[in-house]
């Protein structure tokens, strides 16, 4: 059955285990050998054919040991548990990459698929702060960095990005807490980033 068209909009953000700002977004290697990435995105509106995807959420925990462009990674999909069947397998072939789009480009780096769950999702945006939880599994909180004026640091235009043509806000996590999949993370002060995102194919 052929994909059918689709568009979502909304917020992205990330925090993994690099030291602010992570180099693998200009196509540099971790900075602790390895990279663990959580990305969460929160759609505000999207259609993916005749199914409705407004308020729903998706978050993909990554794990790349080594550069991230020369490395196999292992990932790790959470979908709404609040969504529908139809929803949810909307969602999966989205942001796991494989209905096309932005995220499609990612497909060929990955080597292993730990899981595809459905779990109870928290997402919340307020000023410049962003805040997840996954059911007992991932909790992660970010700020933005603040620079000059006052105003957020932001980059843009860079190489290796889940969010191409938007500048994304730089940020730092107050906690990054992973304990799903073999992992046992609970980390600090490091990067993260969060900006809008718009996809469709």
């Amino acid at each position: 059955m052929a994909t059918p068209s689709w568009q979502v909009k909304g917020s992205y953000f990330e925090a993994c285990n690099c030291n602010a700002m992570c180099p693998c977004v200009v196509l540099g290697a971790p900075t602790e050998d390895n990279c663990t990435v959580v990305i969460a995105w929160h759609v505000d509106s999207g259609q993916f054919g005749d199914v409705d995807l407004e308020g729903c959420n998706a978050v993909m925990l990554g794990y790349a040991p080594g550069h991230m462009m020369q490395t196999k990674w292992k990932v790790a999909l959470y979908l709404d548990e609040t969504a529908s069947a139809e929803q949810q397998q909307a969602l999966g072939a989205i942001f796991s990459g494989q209905a096309g789009g932005p995220l499609g480009a990612l497909a060929p780096l990955v080597g292993e698929v730990m899981g595809v769950t459905p779990a109870p999702i928290e997402f919340s945006a307020e000023g410049n702060r962003r805040s997840l939880r996954v059911s007992h599994l991932i909790a992660m909180d970010i700020a933005a960095i603040e620079g000059q004026g006052g105003k957020p640091v932001t980059v843009e235009n860079v190489p290796f990005t889940p969010v191409p043509g938007f500048p994304a806000v730089v940020a730092k996590s107050s906690s990054l807490s992973i304990h799903d999949h073999g992992f046992d993370l609970e980390l600090s002060d490091r990067n993260g980033f969060y900006s809008p995102f718009a996809y469709q194919a």
